[in-house]
Parts: structure tokens; sequence; C-alpha cells
């Protein structure tokens, strides 16, 4: 847009989650110049009449680590308004690896995000960075260091502490990311082998994290019974550390387990009151989504994925762990079978890449079971042994109820926790979270104003993770702009998840245009941020 461009009369929504006003703003060499009436000549006029301009959008929870790589317009994010995401999320990274673990961190990464080619995974995060840079991105990306990964590298899949030897080699691996592009430390403790990480591993690699002034993001150890525990085993990492944190996607799932979300929002609240620096992040929709190996208990995997296979072949073990899935019983480590609390007739199966599978995308796997005339069990042993459980489900799980206390929190910023896989059909929160917040929950629900539904996409995660100038309108700010309509909306289902939004009429990051007029540009302007 020339030398600048002025975005005339749109409703600007800055970040603060203050109500708007209708203004000019004015961007010149990627940055915001001037928020006011504005004559200058020479400027390329952008009509903002009857739009909203706010700060670009900000995933601050989501796994396109890949798609950036594959696919680096965007496009479905763009659509979305957002200029930047957060990825690397519950301890799955692309990095750190070296020649040893590369093919773990492969088969590790894979099982979530899809197939990998061993030239996707990297030795440290500059690698990952120049891989992305080497094709131009869209938007920008913030990655976090994965604790898997960096426990790939030093343990393998073993399930035990690590010795002090070990925790100093991970901290150290850990310090180097940190200090050269990474955003935060990201563990996932319900994911093998992030799961067999103790206190002291925990406590070290956050210590390292808050040394080098970054968040740990924490997909805690139980959603289920165990989540006030889960809660508080985070809470005390983060006591003991002194790092700054953030809850991933914090809910109650299962039936038996509705209303504890609540009493895990008072349990962060003390901890804030008591000093604590903690938030959390959640997505707008009662399912989730993740990959069929995490329906098993954590001790399955000790010794990873061929292990596993292995001891399926004996019958014993098979029938002892068909019975564990059905039970609700919470075990040692704090672990509750989802199947035991949301039944597997709430199980979908929405993505695989082996074609003896295909069959069975877009049913449940009690579906599956009846038309196979088998046990549920049984499919999803077959998803196991034939895709090494890396088949993407759809999880129904969770209640109204525990969704509006937790985005009508303060402490509650937007993530999709998007997982946009290549194959099947994809949770629909890839395509739609960010404007489903704002037409659903703020404009029909009445969850909360427009305004502060914009603070919890932009300002609230930008300061998080330390994204300086970003997240806000202001003077000096570096413009990543969504401008849209009122009626900005999301158009992806369950059944058709793979619909772009509707309504974002122009999007700008670092000061370019990514999409004008509602169509992509193909320009990729994005940065790797950290």
């Amino acid at each position: 847009m020339g030398d600048g461009f002025v975005v005339r009369e749109a409703l600007v929504l800055d970040g603060s989650g203050e109500e708007g006003s209708v203004s000019d703003v004015v961007v010149r060499n990627g940055k915001i110049e001037l928020i006011g009436a504005s004559e200058e000549p020479g400027l390329t006029i952008v009509d903002g009449e009857g739009l909203i301009l706010a700060p670009g959008f900000i995933d601050c929870h989501c796994h396109d680590d890949l798609a950036m790589l594959r696919e680096p317009d965007r496009l479905e994010k763009v659509a979305q308004g957002v200029t930047t995401v957060i990825v690397g999320n519950c301890g799955f990274s692309l990095f750190p690896c070296d020649i040893g673990s590369r093919e773990a961190l492969r088969k590790h990464a894979g099982g979530l995000l899809g197939s990998l080619g061993n030239h996707e995974v990297f030795e440290d995060v500059n690698a990952y960075a120049d891989a992305l840079l080497s094709n131009g991105m869209a938007i920008n990306v913030a990655p976090l260091v994965g604790h898997g990964p960096l426990r790939l590298e030093v343990l393998g899949y073993d399930a035990r502490p690590a010795t002090a030897e070990e925790r100093m080699r991970m901290s150290l691996r850990l310090e180097q990311q940190l200090l050269t592009g990474g955003a935060g430390l990201s563990v996932g403790l319900v994911y093998p082998p992030s799961a067999f990480a103790d206190r002291d591993e925990l406590v070290a690699l956050c210590k390292v994290a808050a040394k080098c002034g970054k968040p740990v993001a924490a997909h805690i150890r139980s959603y289920e019974a165990g989540l006030l525990d889960a809660t508080q085993e985070f809470l005390d990492l983060l006591r003991a550390s002194g790092a700054r944190g953030v809850l991933s996607h914090l809910q109650a799932a299962g039936k038996p387990n509705w209303g504890l979300a609540a009493k895990a929002l008072l349990a962060l609240d003390a901890a804030v009151d008591e000093g604590i620096d903690v938030c959390f992040d959640m997505y707008p929709y009662l399912a989730g989504s993740s990959y069929a190996l995490q329906l098993l208990p954590p001790s399955a995997s000790v010794g990873g994925i061929d292990a596993l296979k292995a001891k399926l072949r004996s019958p014993e073990y098979r029938a002892r762990l068909k019975i564990r899935l059905e039970d609700p019983a919470v075990d040692a480590e704090g672990w509750q079978s989802k199947i035991s609390v949301i039944g597997w007739e709430s199980v979908l199966i929405a993505g695989t890449e082996n074609p003896s599978l295909k069959a069975l995308e877009g049913l449940t796997i009690q579906e599956a079971a009846r038309q196979a005339d088998c046990h549920p069990f049984d499919i999803l042993e077959r998803l196991i042994l034939e895709e090494d459980g890396a088949t993407a489900v759809i999880l129904f799980q969770l209640s109204e109820d525990d969704l509006r206390s937790v985005f009508t929190h303060s402490g509650h910023m937007v993530g999709s926790d998007g997982i946009p896989r290549q194959d099947g059909r994809p949770h629909p929160r890839a395509y739609g979270a960010f404007p489903r917040v704002l037409n659903k929950l703020a404009i029909t629900d009445q969850w909360f104003s427009m305004a502060d539904a914009v603070r919890r996409m932009t300002l609230e995660p930008a300061m998080r993770f330390g994204l300086i100038d970003r997240g806000q309108i202001r003077v000096g700010a570096i413009a990543d702009l969504v401008l849209f309509e009122p009626t900005f909306r999301d158009v992806a289902t369950f059944e058709d998840p793979r619909s772009l939004a509707e309504g974002a009429r122009y999007v700008w990051v670092n000061g370019q245009a990514v999409a004008a007029d509602g169509k992509p540009t193909g320009i990729r302007p994005g940065r790797v941020l950290g």
C-alpha cells in the first residue's frame, strides 16, 4: 500500500478491553503512526466506515508447527484475523533433536501432527526458524520449546526420573533454545515421554524458563477427576521456580467431572493472590481433539510405540488394558480413563492417513465397532496397530456451564488448540475459533463485550508471551491489524470443518496486507518471534 495507508472512520478496539471509538488509524513503515483524524496526502485510503479495527489476533495455543512449513499462506488463520500463532504447545515441538533422537522425535510429533518427513524435525530453534523463513509465511510464529523433544534427546522413552546429570543436560539444551529464539517452555504431562518426568526435573526446567524471562505453558497431568490435583501440581512448579505460567485449555472432561473447572478457577485465583503469575487459555467448543494414543494410560507407552504394539500381542496385556479403559478409577499418577467418563460413543474418528482405515473417518468408535460387529476396544487396537495410534480423534466431553465459567473469567485467553492436519475432517476450531468468540459468545450469548473479547485475543497473550509492541493499537506499535465486519462469523462445523470464516475485510501483518477486500494477497511478511 505505497508508503503508508490510513484506515478511515473504523470503530477502533485497541486491545485494552475498553470500549472503542470511531477514528482514523495511520500506518507507515510497518508501524502505527497516528490514531485520530488524518488528512495527510499520499496515503492509501482504506474505508473503515461501519467496520471494526482491532489488533491482529494472537492464537496463543495451537499446533500449527507443521502447517506453518507446508502451508505458509495459512488461509484459515488469515480468514479469522489471526496474525500470530504460538506453536510448540503441549510438550510437542519439531525441535530440538540430535542424531540419536531424530527418528523418535519424528514419530512423537507425527502422532499429533500427522506423518513427518526426516527434514521436518530440526536440530534447534534456529534451524526451524530458517526453514520457516525460507518459504516465507503470511503470519508470525512464536515457537515454544517442547519438553517432549528435550526428554527424548536425553532419556528416550525411559519411564524413570532423570538423574542430576540428565536434568543438567536438558536444562542446558533448553536454555540454549530460549536464548536463541524459543518463546517459552511447554510441557505435556499426560503425553509420554513428558508424563514420565518427576517434580525435580520439571522444577529445574521451569527455573530455566524463569531465568530467561520466558513463560511455561502446561498441558497438565489430568483434566478428568484429577483436575484439581493436576492444577495444584502446576502451581507448585511455578511457585518453586518463579516462572510465569499458562495453564493450557482449562476444562473438566466427562460428565462425572463437570463442575471441577470452577473449583480450578478458585485455585488459580488463590495462586494469583499469593503472587504467582498464572493465567490460562481455552477454545470456544464443547469438544476437544487429540490423537488415539491419548486414550491410553501413559504407562502403555513406556518404551515407545513399537514396545506398545509388541505388548498388544499378549492376550493377557490386551485384556488388562481393555478393562482399564472402561474403569473410572484414578490411578496413582492421577490418570483417569477418558473412555470411562465420556464413553466410546463420544470419540469421533476424525482423520487417518492409512487407506485401510479411511472408511472409519466420520464414525464414532462405537459406530465403527457396531459396523464391524466387534468391541470398541478392537477398533482402538486397530488404530494403534495400523497407524501407531496417530489417528486424529474428536472428543465430545465438556459442559456449557464449565465453558462459560472459564471464558468469563478475567484470566482467560483465546487459544484455538487447532491441529491442522491435512487428512480427514479436523476439529472446526482450527477454522473458526476467533470469529466464534466474537460473534456467538460476545454478541449472541453476551458472555462479555466485544472489546473484552478482543482483549483476550490480543493484548493479554502479547503480554503473556512477551510479544513487544504487538496486540494493541497505539502509536509506535507494530501494525498487525484486522478490519472486520460486525457480522464476522465462523462457518466451519463438525460436518464441514474446513469452511473459512466470513467477514474479515483486511488483515495486515507487520504493516503489509495479507488479505484485502476479503481475499488473500499471497504476500508473506510473517516473522519468527521469540
